[in-house]
Order: structure tokens, then C-alpha cells, then sequence
């Protein structure tokens, strides 16, 4: 249970029926703190990500992209709202904040692969996606983003049949990492695609690429894919997905 005396900061604590709210110190927008991603204030006064919000001390919240908070670095506006939120002159921002946040919410991505594979909600090989899919069993599919597209849309195929939903846009998500990235985070070899069978799994791990994805924007997260076409439109395809699997 978090100590609420760490974050005397998040004033905008106010409960609804989605959990705590919290605001952007740069756009003033409010949402679920888990969309959030929390800056964190060192004893020092350096400033660093705190994704999983778990630091102690006191935080901010930002709600905004990578490129737009890149901006506001370069601009001097985040030292400024953060000099204020966190009423100390002894800020130290590292000019790499933006991509230490990308690198820690990829990492949050690979370690909740991690976990759900140890849980038995991870299947992997064309093959078993393929019936997997077609039985109806597949809540989510994850493409690498160096998988073959005639592959990937096979399995698209596949989980349109088993989920009742063809000629819908529903499609497995592109993903901005290899497969030799996904092959180290399962610990198996040639992890191309992946498929999770249940539905709690899928929400859990739905919520973590959705908060990446968002922060780095397709044309970050489409730099790693085979081609710009399917980066430029994983955002996308994702909203389409989880429309159509709230509703299967």
C-alpha cells in the first residue's frame, strides 16, 4: 500500500468510477494516474521517471508525448512547472528524460510479457496461434516488428475467423521491437508473434503497450518496424482492436 504522506504533490486525488485521478503539470488535462507517467523528485534535486509510480518522495505527473515533452524541455517549460509543483530552485533535469521515460516504459511492456508467460497466457509458433485463434481462445495478438506481413496476416485472418469478427478491422498490433527482443524477454527462440488466451492478461498487457505507444507516437514506434505503413498505423489499429475485443 503506497504511503500517502510520498506524494503530498498529487492534490488531484479524487476518486470516480475508473480510480485516481491525477493531473498534467504541463497541459493540465486529468486522467487515471495509470495513464499518467509519474517524474519523481531525488534527494538531490534530479529528476527522473518514476513509471511504475513506486519511488517515495514527491512526484509529478505528465500526460503528454515524447516529442512534445521534448519541446518543453528544450523550452525551459518543464523546468518551470516542475519548479513550481515541486516549490524548489534546485531542479536537475537530464537532457535524455525523454527517452530514459521510453526506455523504462518498454521495459514495463517486456516485463509484463515476462509475467503472463510464466502465468500460461502466452502462446507462441505460428501453428499454435493459428488454432489457438481459431478456436476462439486469443484475446490479443503482438506481431514483432521485423515479422513477415504475409505471416502476420495469416494469424490476422485467423483470429477474425475465431473471433466471430470477420470483415471487421480487428488485427494483431505491430509492435516497435524485434523479434530477438521479444525471443530474450520469453526466453525461447524466434518469438515472431504472440498470442494471449486470457482476457485479464490481455487488459493487463493491452494497458502497458497502449501507454508506450501513446508516449512514443507512431513515428517512433513504427522506426523499428519492417515497414512505415505498419508503424504509422499500430495506434490506430490498436483503438479498432480493443473495440472489437470488449465486445467479443
Amino acid at each position: 500500500m503506497r504511503n500517502p504522506h510520498n506524494e503530498p504533490l498529487d492534490a488531484d486525488n479524487c476518486d470516480d468510477d475508473r480510480g485516481p485521478i491525477r493531473k498534467c503539470v504541463l497541459t493540465g488535462a486529468r486522467a487515471d494516474r495509470d495513464v499518467l507517467i509519474r517524474l519523481a523528485l531525488g534527494p538531490a534535486g534530479q529528476v527522473l521517471p518514476d513509471v511504475r509510480a513506486k519511488a517515495p518522495g514527491r512526484g509529478a505527473w505528465i500526460g503528454v508525448t515524447c516529442p512534445e515533452l521534448e519541446t518543453a524541455l528544450a523550452k525551459g517549460k518543464l523546468k518551470g512547472v516542475l519548479t513550481r509543483a515541486f516549490k524548489t530552485g534546485e531542479l536537475h533535469l537530464p537532457a535524455d528524460l525523454p527517452a530514459l521515460i521510453a526506455a523504462q516504459l518498454e521495459r514495463v511492456v517486456l516485463d509484463r510479457l515476462g509475467l503472463e508467460a510464466k502465468a500460461g497466457h502466452v502462446v507462441i509458433g505460428h501453428e499454435r496461434i493459428d488454432k489457438a485463434a481459431r478456436g476462439g481462445s486469443i484475446r490479443l495478438l503482438l506481431h514483432a516488428s521485423d515479422a513477415g506481413a504475409d505471416g502476420s496476416r495469416k494469424l490476422d485472418q485467423a483470429w477474425r475467423v475465431g473471433s466471430e469478427a470477420e470483415g471487421s478491422a480487428l488485427r494483431g498490433i505491430v509492435v516497435p521491437l524485434s523479434r530477438a527482443i521479444l525471443s530474450i524477454a520469453l526466453g525461447r527462440e524466434n518469438v515472431v508473434h504472440i498470442g494471449i488466451n486470457n482476457p485479464g492478461a490481455a487488459g493487463r498487457l493491452r494497458a502497458a503497450l497502449d501507454r508506450w505507444l501513446h508516449y512514443i507516437g507512431p513515428e517512433l514506434a513504427g522506426a523499428a518496424c519492417e515497414t512505415s505503413s505498419q508503424g504509422a498505423t499500430a495506434l490506430a489499429i490498436g483503438t479498432a482492436t480493443r473495440d472489437v475485443v470488449e465486445n467479443i
